[in-house]
């Protein structure tokens, strides 16, 4: 593959992963500098990584440290430079390992600790710290509980596997994947 057509092969791998960042609740710079140092798999300074995306320093910067932050980017040095360097993970499942960690405990922690504090609010709970409710509200409060519940249930389960599935170390990952592509599902096999 000559040296024009690896670029355009990367800048298309860019573009589709910066595209990806609206689905994955993140900036299209923070995900087009993940795809850079991930499809170079070079380690590059603030600089390079400017002038290829045509981004502002101060973009750069953030991303980088958005990156750093996920643990899917790290710091990397070159002898004899001065400047610091970045590199992507490139193991693709490690990579994945710390997206759902974070998504774990960006979005699936805050929801949960929520979802627990509206359940302390509802009236049957609050009879349970010993305060009256007008038997009227028990019913609707019942109800209302039980979807709660479910909700929280649901959570719960889905936290539960995204941490066996995602520790740093383990493959749970992976093993989940290959498993459940090895699954009859709906009686089809490929």
């Amino acid at each position: 593959m000559s040296g024009d057509a690896l670029i355009l092969a990367q800048d298309r791998f860019i573009a589709v992963w910066g595209q990806m960042s609206g689905a994955w609740g993140i900036s299209r710079t923070m995900a087009e500098v993940h795809a850079l140092l991930y499809i170079t798999g070079q380690a590059l300074c603030t600089d390079d990584i400017m002038e290829r995306l045509q981004i502002s320093r101060g973009n750069a910067s953030m991303s980088i440290r958005s990156l750093l932050d996920w643990g899917i980017v790290e710091r990397a040095h070159k002898r004899g430079d001065r400047k610091e360097y970045f590199r992507a993970e490139q193991d693709v499942w490690a990579l994945f390992r710390a997206i759902v960690r974070e998504r774990i405990a960006r979005e699936v922690d805050p929801l949960l600790a929520s979802l627990h504090e509206i359940r302390d609010m509802t009236p049957t709970d609050r009879a349970r710290r010993g305060e009256a409710i007008p038997e009227s509200q028990k019913h609707a409060a019942d109800e209302h509980n039980k979807r709660l519940d479910d909700m929280l249930q649901f959570f719960q389960v889905l936290e539960k596997l995204g941490n066996r599935f995602v520790s740093p170390a383990g493959r749970g990952l992976q093993l989940a994947a290959t498993l459940l592509t090895k699954m009859d599902v709906g009686g089809a096999r490929p």
